[in-house]
């Protein structure tokens, strides 16, 4: 099964004689990323922060479209681009780079930087008894706004954050109101091609449902993959549904506290309270909404 791995996002170093215009600027980014796409095969090539794979795409999937259009069109409309020199931020965007050598600390154009998903949203998120705060942690919206909102100037960042303070202060008339409100901000954050997002990968999980041993009925979450309290309520042996012992683990020690209040927040500790634990709601697998685990909603008739 296949959740969201990490954004692969691109900046372009403020002192690069790339970065002095936008046309040079938008040219270089997307020289980069075409040449990243083609040599990592891993890497899908999507210029917009929200993939699809997050629950709110469908919102953005015009704007998506058109980012995407923008980028595969005819290069004419920017200057050609020549002996660009890329930096990785990281150990993990080294692997990007291939066996391109990568610039030195003090001099280079384009910085190239793999955002690891499931850490980023742990990063932005406390969890308090089981409830996350904030839950718009889960939207792509506003994972795009922690990747971008750094980069962009003082009268965009200005705007952006008195949409962001709107979203989350619910004020706004209605959905159709608050998905403009965030199709705005995310519009806004893209709107410098200085840093961008070029594209994401995939975390693969696998498992065995071909023998007795085996299971079935797999449920996951679009970001943490089967480290997810959906899976644990789902999965079942393949031929002793209701018998048996299923062994779970992962590849991490634990780090945190082990208390409902704000420890297990490690990938240890989330799978061990998604075991243990019994909350009303869980978090939604695909977005930033929740969904009855141990309640269910009734709609009432007052007796006349």
């Amino acid at each position: 099964m296949e959740s969201l791995g990490s954004l692969v996002a691109i900046r372009v170093n403020p002192i690069s004689s790339y970065a002095k215009a936008d046309a040079t600027a938008c040219a270089a980014a997307h020289a980069v990323a075409r040449k990243i796409s083609s040599n990592n095969p891993d890497v899908i090539l999507h210029p917009y922060p929200i993939t699809p794979l997050h629950g709110d795409y469908l919102y953005h999937a015009d704007l998506a479209e058109t980012a995407k259009r923008r980028l595969l069109s005819d290069t004419e409309a920017f200057p050609t681009i020549r002996d660009l020199k890329l930096k990785a931020a990281d150990a993990a965007a080294k692997r990007l780079l291939g066996t391109e050598k990568a610039a030195p600390e003090s001099d280079w154009d384009v910085e190239i930087r793999e955002i690891n998903l499931p850490e980023l949203v742990a990063s932005a998120t406390t969890v308090i008894n089981g409830w996350l705060v904030p839950p718009a942690a889960r939207g792509g919206w506003y994972q795009a706004y922690l990747v971008l909102h750094d980069a962009i100037d003082v009268g965009t960042k200005e705007r952006v954050e008195a949409d962001l303070q709107r979203i989350q202060s619910g004020d706004f008339t209605d959905p159709v109101d608050r998905i403009n409100l965030e199709r705005a901000l995310v519009t806004a954050l893209i709107g410098d091609c200085r840093q961008v997002v070029i594209g994401y990968t995939l975390k693969r999980e696998y498992f065995n449902a071909e023998f007795s041993a085996g299971i079935e009925n797999i449920a996951f979450d679009s970001i943490n993959g089967l480290n997810a309290a959906i899976f644990l309520r789902t999965v079942k042996l393949k031929d002793f549904p209701w018998n048996g012992w299923l062994r779970v683990g992962i590849d991490a020690r634990p780090t945190s506290a082990w208390n409902p209040i704000t420890g297990f927040s490690d990938r240890f500790g989330q799978l061990m309270w998604s075991a243990v634990a019994d909350p009303a709601l869980l978090p939604s697998p695909y977005d930033q909404d929740w969904m009855a685990n141990r309640i269910s909603e009734i709609q009432a008739t007052p007796p006349r």
